[in-house]
């Protein structure tokens, strides 16, 4: 768990006169949800321009670290440091090293170089990576008059070479690991579903903090957790640490800083009514020990249970569920077995909506019933989609009687 000291307003103040530099930043984020992205970074005040996969703003060292610790959808905040055209080798090279690295690069910085190329002349990443490098070595070593080697020895600076139809995008990763890694999840099942893809699936629901929220298949224990973070209001990324923050050119105390606003933002005056079930007692004692390192266990029912044997007289409630498919433990028969049994079991609770993540796009025929709305969503490298059937609010049944 990250601890730190709480900064007093004058010191805050003189951080935040040293961190007034503006950068040009982009979220990256999992096909399918960038929108959501897009839609947390406007709700955290931004201006953003969303493309596949990624959400454009501008922000300093605050609200680099602001984005890091509160966005909950997103993979990574990058500095987008160079963009433009390259369709020779030493092309890259001299606009790589026309960009002022050492802003931000450190004459000891390790600097890994990572790339990707797509439908661009320049298709050996290999030799983009390398050409980079070398541009970059160049620029620190004649800013820094080093003859010899660059030491590499400092913190992390993680850079990446991306190449889009000859369009090539520098960019310095600000998160290190990649934010779907909370801190909480210190153990997994067989097919596990990555913490901001879980958060994501909460956020496209119809689902408030006074609702019943319930995951019969919840496995470790992923999706109600980050629902129970969202309804409490805790930042995702409260207790983890991030690349920027051993920066020596960045401000010092910033994440602190949020960090200490975050904790004051958190819900302390509800209880929520979340329940997770499965199958499998191992893996809800895995769950529990997950939502206690959380912090939300006292938030979380966790109960071993097969799926059909749920039953409740509550009102307006929210499933969510991401159960095993053909291509995810098990096999199609079995999968769709699991199907025609959700929708037998759910028929009777009419007031509640059933959000259902799968990759059998016949899914509604064992169901029983056609989704009120299907959303195409990336689960890594496979491609999903999100059923949606919407409840009747006990509220409009009340009015028709």
């Amino acid at each position: 768990m990250v601890r730190s000291e709480a900064l007093s307003p004058l010191l805050f103040l003189r951080i935040k006169e040293k961190s007034m530099t503006k950068y040009k930043l982009v979220a990256t984020a999992a096909a399918g949800i960038e929108a959501l992205v897009g839609k947390e970074l406007r709700n955290l005040g931004y201006e953003v321009q969303v493309e596949n996969g990624k959400a454009f703003f501008e922000g300093d060292d605050y609200d680099i670290a602001r984005t890091n610790i509160w966005l909950r959808t997103a993979d990574r905040i990058k500095i987008i440091m160079g963009q433009f055209t390259a369709k020779t080798f030493d092309s890259l090279f001299e606009q790589t090293k026309a960009i002022p690295w050492e802003k931000i690069l450190p004459v000891d910085a390790e600097f890994p170089v990572s790339g990707k190329s797509v439908k661009s002349t320049l298709h050996s990443v290999p030799n983009c990576q390398s050409i980079v490098k070398k541009a970059i070595v160049n620029r620190l070593s004649e800013a820094y008059h080093r003859r010899t080697h660059l030491p590499e020895s400092g913190a992390l600076y993680p850079i990446e070479v991306a190449i889009l139809k000859d369009v090539v995008t520098l960019t310095i990763d600000t998160s290190g690991t990649s934010l779907f890694k909370r801190g909480y999840r210190t153990e997994k099942g067989g097919a596990p579903l990555k913490e901001n893809m879980a958060a994501a699936l909460v956020m496209l629901t119809s689902w408030y903090p006074d609702k019943p929220f319930y995951d019969p298949t919840c496995g470790s224990g992923t999706i109600p957790i980050e629902a129970a973070l969202i309804g409490k209001n805790i930042a995702p990324g409260l207790n983890r640490s991030f690349a920027a923050e051993k920066w020596t050119f960045f401000t010092p105390g910033v994440f602190d800083k949020v960090r200490e606003e975050a904790r004051k933002e958190i819900r302390t005056d509800i209880q929520l009514d979340i329940l997770g079930a499965d199958i499998d007692g191992s893996m809800i004692e895995i769950a529990k020990q997950n939502a206690i390192k959380a912090g939300v266990a006292d938030q979380i029912e966790f109960k071993q249970m097969q799926l059909k044997d749920f039953r409740t007289k509550k009102e307006n409630g929210i499933i969510v569920a991401n159960p095993p498919y053909g291509d995810r433990l098990l096999s199609e028969e079995q999968a769709q077995a699991i199907y025609k049994q959700m929708g037998e079991t759910y028929a009777p609770l009419t007031t509640w909506s059933k959000y259902i993540l799968t990759s059998d796009l016949t899914f509604e025929d064992h169901y029983g019933q056609k989704a009120t709305k299907k959303r195409k969503l990336y689960n890594g490298a496979i491609r999903t989609d999100y059923f949606q059937f919407w409840g009747i609010r006990k509220r409009r049944i009340q009015e028709e009687q």
